[in-house]
């Protein structure tokens, strides 16, 4: 009984450690005084003037365009890594290209910034291309650091399936292509959604690498907030973290919502199969019956 009660209570100081600051920080986004760390009362002003605040919102749309860039991106780089991984099991270098994959995972954000932004300038000066850095460089740094998250959540779950449907499938005449799309890519879905949450969520995390290949005018949201909080955090920023938290509480209701709507339709079909099968398999005998009858 105290072992429960113990675990009880870090469980609750654990999820109270997470959440209470961003009930507070949500709380303040509707303090009425320009002073964050004073209370002036209840007010929306600070969500009316992010329609004026154009600096502050070009940065928002402008992490929300690279984050989804970034986890088409990476789902597709990663997901090939992973078959190449996992299904390619003999071909020279293939420690080496597995070094290369899960690399990112383990290097520095600054070691590895630094190396794309010296990539950026020297390819700059070889072929004149990118002329600046911008968005697109952004969209590549970001999608060489989360194509490894991928390629670990794609590989774990490629490991797992029953080759024996490829198999057979391949037996009945189609193409490997046309089982890789119409049969791996759908049983491995959740993987690759979940791959592409957690390249959404990196991306639009992300201050360290964008730091070093940006350029004039593709300033993301972390990187805005980051120079406004040296200066003292603005309550813009707490009424944009709060939309933020509005927006992935809502995705993360639906995708739960669906998948647990998907889940019962999947044991209603299940069950209805099994009920119709026990109903045939006691009708057949009964059929015999009478016919030996007759």
């Amino acid at each position: 009984m105290n072992r429960f009660g113990f675990s009880r209570m870090m469980l609750v100081l654990g999820l109270s450690f997470i959440y209470l600051p961003m009930l507070i920080l949500v709380i303040y986004s509707f303090n009425a005084s320009k002073l964050v760390t004073v209370w002036g009362g209840w007010s929306v002003k600070w969500y009316v003037g992010l329609l004026d605040n154009t600096q502050l919102m070009g940065s928002v749309v402008r992490s929300l365009e690279i984050a989804c860039y970034t986890a088409i991106a990476a789902v597709a780089l990663g997901t090939l890594a992973a078959f190449v991984l996992t299904r390619v099991t003999r071909f020279k270098g293939r420690t080496l290209f597995g070094g290369l994959v899960t690399a990112p995972l383990v290097m520095p954000e600054v070691i590895t910034g630094l190396s794309l932004l010296l990539l950026f300038v020297a390819m700059a000066q070889m072929i004149g291309w990118p002329q600046e850095r911008g968005i697109v460089t952004i969209w590549i740094a970001h999608t060489t650091f989360c194509a490894a998250y991928v390629a670990v959540v794609v590989s774990a779950r490629l490991r797992e399936l029953d080759l024996s449907i490829e198999e057979a499938a391949m037996d009945l005449g189609a193409r490997p292509l046309k089982v890789f799309f119409l049969i791996t890519i759908p049983m491995i879905a959740p993987s690759l959604a979940a791959g592409g949450m957690m390249s959404f969520a990196l991306s639009l995390d992300d201050l360290v690498l964008a730091s070093f290949v940006s350029g004039p005018g593709s300033t993301t949201l972390p990187m805005e907030v980051f120079s406004a909080v040296r200066l003292g955090v603005k309550p813009e920023i707490n009424a944009v973290a709060s939309l933020i938290l509005l927006a992935v509480s809502l995705v993360t209701f639906l995708v739960w919502y669906f998948s647990r709507k998907a889940e019962a339709n999947r044991k209603r079909a299940i069950q209805e199969a099994m009920d119709q099968t026990a109903s045939e398999s006691w009708q057949q005998p009964k059929k015999q019956m009478v016919e030996a009858t007759a």
